[in-house]
């Protein structure tokens, strides 16, 4: 392959993996000059490839959106990553991506080289994915949502808080965090003036305001997935739960998933587990799931939480043989 051929490749795959691109950006990423950034679009442009420009000091290139593309440019690792995604989709929260996540995978499978469809067929063999519990997610809030993240847009949207109440909210979107069974967006309230968190299931109708923003830096220094853990573990709960193990708080820690609840130390042998949430039955499933960690354990409370515990253990005991 020519350097010119191997270069369109690239700039090729570096406009389709981002909605804007400033024409110094991308001359600075290929290691080429402006003028033959623009010749390289130009040829871009004679082999179908819809790309757009705005001139100026403010100007980009961009490839429309909506518009019949050739096959997207995928290396190896890229292509076995999206398989791999494709396939963890069949057991997603999003609702009704299952089907469409299958499609596609069967669709990229009739496409990779050889090498690269048994690595595939293997893993698909060896992975099993438990279809997930708890409140279902829009795939397209999920797209319009991740898009004004990207493009540092300002987003509306209606949200219902937990007791209820209605509001409309205009956030400078920042992440989409997801653990495991619920997604959340993590954004700047312009009209609070302070950063929230967002449940995706209880928000509706999101928008993006074609206004951009400057992209804000979180407090302290943190990541955005332990950002909103923090604000989940500081929330209000209906249900707290308290356990007690003999164990050591740091074993107990790298067992279980951070987003499950908070692991603080008694002494050097034993350790408190804390968690909360309004569904009593996935709070339930959620403490039961410590028994597998074959220590000694108590659970505190509260006491509606002690007896959904006891009538499960009672309804396991009915259904095993005697």
């Amino acid at each position: 392959m020519t350097a010119t051929s191997s270069r369109l490749l690239e700039l090729l795959s570096l406009l389709q993996g981002r909605r804007d691109w400033p024409g110094e950006e991308l001359a600075r990423r290929l290691g080429v000059s402006g003028r033959t950034i623009r010749r390289d679009v130009e040829r871009l442009r004679e082999l179908g490839y819809p790309v757009e420009s705005l001139t100026g000091p403010a100007g980009f290139y961009r490839l429309r959106a909506g518009t019949a593309m050739p096959p997207l440019l995928l290396d190896d690792e890229e292509a076995v990553a999206i398989a791999v995604g494709l396939r963890a989709a069949a057991g997603t929260s999003v609702s009704g991506i299952e089907e469409t996540a299958v499609r596609a995978l069967v669709k990229l499978e009739q496409v990779l080289p050889a090498r690269l469809r048994r690595r595939v067929g293997a893993l698909g063999a060896a992975t099993v994915t438990a279809p997930a519990d708890g409140p279902r997610v829009d795939p397209q809030h999920l797209s319009t949502i991740a898009t004004a993240c990207r493009d540092g847009e300002v987003l509306r949207f209606h949200y219902r808080r937990r007791d209820g109440e209605e509001s409309r909210r205009e956030v400078e979107p920042h992440s989409l965090v997801n653990f495991g069974r619920r997604w959340y967006l993590l954004a700047w309230d312009r009209r609070r003036e302070d950063w929230r968190s967002f449940r995706l299931d209880r928000l509706s109708r999101p928008q993006a305001t074609g206004v951009r923003f400057a992209v804000r830096e979180l407090p302290d220094g943190q990541d955005a997935a332990a950002f909103v853990s923090a604000g989940i573990g500081a929330a209000p709960n209906r249900f707290e739960a308290v356990v007690a193990l003999r164990a050591p708080a740091a074993e107990v820690r790298r067992r279980l998933p951070s987003y499950w609840g908070t692991v603080e130390p008694v002494d050097e042998d034993r350790c408190e587990y804390r968690s909360g949430d309004d569904d009593l039955d996935w709070l339930a499933l959620r403490v039961a799931m410590l028994a597998t960690l074959g220590v000694e354990l108590e659970v505190r409370g509260p006491t509606e939480l002690v007896e959904r515990l006891r009538s499960l253990g009672e309804g396991i005991g009915r259904a095993l043989p005697s």
